[in-house]
């Protein structure tokens, strides 16, 4: 019997990249799978696909095409969850603006432009987390886990609203990794060496940054969202109880140089 056995991971932003890797990962570990995410018509096909992979390891699967920022949403989600399931909320969410600072006035970062990206990529998953405490639906010994990346602190032109959302998404989970103790969950960030993910792919200048990846990395290779799903995973098991309130770098080295 699986160590997950009838419990759920609740995955925002789940149909790609390092969400969707971690969805994979932990199906064929034995937990149940729910993911929320947005896309069109045009990727469905594909994802039902990875959807029905996930299904063959003989786990539950639900999938909401949804908007996660949206309160109705997360009210729904919860009614198709049982109480105290939710092993690991995971927030994978790659929604915001890659405006520069400077340039055309009509495409220059704005104060709506911050609003709408903190929200997706950080306040949202607080808002989450709440939810799942006050419907009592997250498991004993539950994981809060939310990726954030080295543009937490490092300037990429086009940037600067995501990494200002990544800085919030740090200092929100120190906090809820201390105050959400008393219920028994654990509250870490993943930050990932840099993966040719979909929203990596639509950061202007994206080719030289791998490259540039590529070589700062001590193995000179880029990390790959199965690197990561494996560190999601190992943050499930029981061993990782003591793991709380850190930024956990998953970049073969990458960062070090």
């Amino acid at each position: 019997m699986s160590e997950f056995n009838n419990q759920w991971a609740l995955i925002l932003g789940g149909s790609s990249g390092l969400g969707l890797a971690s969805a994979i990962k932990l199906a064929s570990e034995g937990m149940n799978i729910c993911i929320v995410h947005r896309d069109g018509k045009n990727k469905l096909a594909a994802f039902r696909e990875e959807v029905n992979k996930m299904k063959s390891f003989g786990v539950s699967v639900k999938t909401f095409n949804l908007d996660a920022l949206r309160r109705d949403v997360r009210d729904e989600i919860m009614k198709e969850l049982p109480k105290h399931s939710v092993k690991i909320l995971l927030h994978s969410i790659a929604k915001g603006s890659l405006k520069k600072m400077h340039g055309a006035e009509n495409k220059i970062l704005s104060k709506q432009d911050f609003d709408i990206t903190i929200h997706a990529m950080a306040i949202s998953w607080y808002e989450w987390t709440q939810a799942l405490v006050l419907n009592k639906t997250f498991a004993d010994k539950a994981r809060n886990i939310a990726f954030t990346s080295e543009g937490n602190t490092k300037v990429w032109p086009g940037y600067a609203a995501v990494s200002a959302a990544k800085s919030v998404l740090e200092a929100l989970m120190r906090n809820m990794a201390v105050e959400l103790t008393p219920l028994g969950i654990t509250s870490n960030c993943i930050q990932a060496g840099t993966t040719e993910t979909p929203s990596f792919l639509a950061i202007p200048g994206s080719e030289k940054l791998a490259e540039m990846a590529k070589l700062r990395n001590p193995f000179n290779r880029l990390t790959t969202p199965e690197d990561v799903a494996a560190t999601v995973y190992l943050l499930c098991k029981k061993e990782a109880d003591w793991i709380n309130g850190t930024v956990l770098k998953v970049d073969g080295g990458e960062s070090l140089r």
